[in-house]
Protein backbone atom coordinates (compact mmCIF):
# COMPACT_ATOMS: atom_id res chain seq x y z
CA UNK A 1 0.00 0.00 0.00
CA UNK A 2 2.95 2.48 0.64
CA UNK A 3 4.50 1.70 -2.54
CA UNK A 4 1.04 2.77 -4.20
CA UNK A 5 1.44 6.13 -2.57
CA UNK A 6 4.77 6.71 -3.23
CA UNK A 7 3.97 6.11 -6.95
CA UNK A 8 0.91 7.82 -7.04
CA UNK A 9 2.54 11.05 -5.35
CA UNK A 10 5.52 10.76 -8.42
CA UNK A 11 2.80 10.08 -10.99
CA UNK A 12 1.38 13.42 -9.60
CA UNK A 13 4.32 15.21 -9.74
CA UNK A 14 5.16 14.18 -13.00
CA UNK A 15 1.45 15.12 -14.38
CA UNK A 16 1.71 17.89 -12.93
CA UNK A 17 4.73 18.73 -14.69
CA UNK A 18 3.68 17.70 -17.94
CA UNK A 19 0.42 19.26 -18.00
CA UNK A 20 0.58 22.22 -16.70
CA UNK A 21 4.59 23.11 -15.60
CA UNK A 22 3.57 23.02 -11.98
CA UNK A 23 0.99 20.85 -9.99
CA UNK A 24 -1.95 21.91 -8.05
CA UNK A 25 0.21 21.55 -4.81
CA UNK A 26 1.37 18.59 -2.91
CA UNK A 27 -1.93 17.35 -1.82
CA UNK A 28 -3.74 17.57 -4.88
CA UNK A 29 -0.88 16.06 -6.69
CA UNK A 30 -0.91 13.30 -4.62
CA UNK A 31 -5.00 12.86 -4.78
CA UNK A 32 -4.55 13.02 -8.76
CA UNK A 33 -1.90 10.69 -8.78
CA UNK A 34 -3.59 8.04 -6.86
CA UNK A 35 -7.35 8.73 -8.61
CA UNK A 36 -4.92 8.74 -12.21
CA UNK A 37 -3.49 5.01 -10.94
CA UNK A 38 -7.08 3.80 -10.98
CA UNK A 39 -7.87 5.75 -13.89
CA UNK A 40 -4.73 3.98 -15.59
CA UNK A 41 -5.14 0.59 -14.20
CA UNK A 42 -9.10 0.62 -15.52
CA UNK A 43 -7.77 1.78 -18.97
CA UNK A 44 -5.08 -0.31 -19.01
CA UNK A 45 -7.17 -3.41 -18.25
CA UNK A 46 -9.68 -2.38 -21.09
CA UNK A 47 -7.18 -2.26 -23.75
CA UNK A 48 -5.59 -5.57 -22.56
CA UNK A 49 -2.24 -4.08 -21.23
CA UNK A 50 -0.37 -5.93 -18.57
CA UNK A 51 1.21 -4.07 -16.20
CA UNK A 52 4.07 -6.18 -13.96
CA UNK A 53 6.83 -3.84 -12.23
CA UNK A 54 7.38 -0.49 -10.73
CA UNK A 55 8.21 1.19 -13.91
CA UNK A 56 5.18 0.02 -15.84
CA UNK A 57 2.92 1.03 -12.75
CA UNK A 58 4.44 4.75 -12.76
CA UNK A 59 3.77 4.79 -16.56
CA UNK A 60 0.31 3.71 -16.44
CA UNK A 61 -0.37 6.16 -13.01
CA UNK A 62 0.86 8.85 -14.93
CA UNK A 63 -0.95 8.39 -18.07
CA UNK A 64 -3.98 8.28 -16.04
CA UNK A 65 -3.03 11.20 -14.13
CA UNK A 66 -2.65 13.19 -17.26
CA UNK A 67 -6.41 11.74 -18.51
CA UNK A 68 -7.16 13.59 -14.82
CA UNK A 69 -5.32 16.60 -15.32
CA UNK A 70 -6.39 17.30 -18.80
CA UNK A 71 -10.10 16.68 -17.99
CA UNK A 72 -9.68 19.06 -14.77
CA UNK A 73 -8.23 22.21 -16.94
CA UNK A 74 -10.92 21.90 -19.18
CA UNK A 75 -13.88 21.85 -16.72
CA UNK A 76 -11.68 24.64 -15.08
CA UNK A 77 -11.70 26.79 -18.92
CA UNK A 78 -15.53 26.56 -18.42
Amino acid sequence: MLGVIIVGLIAGWLAGKLMRGAGYGVIADIVLGLIGAVIGGWLFGVLGVPVHGTLPFLAMATIGAIILVGAAHLIHEL
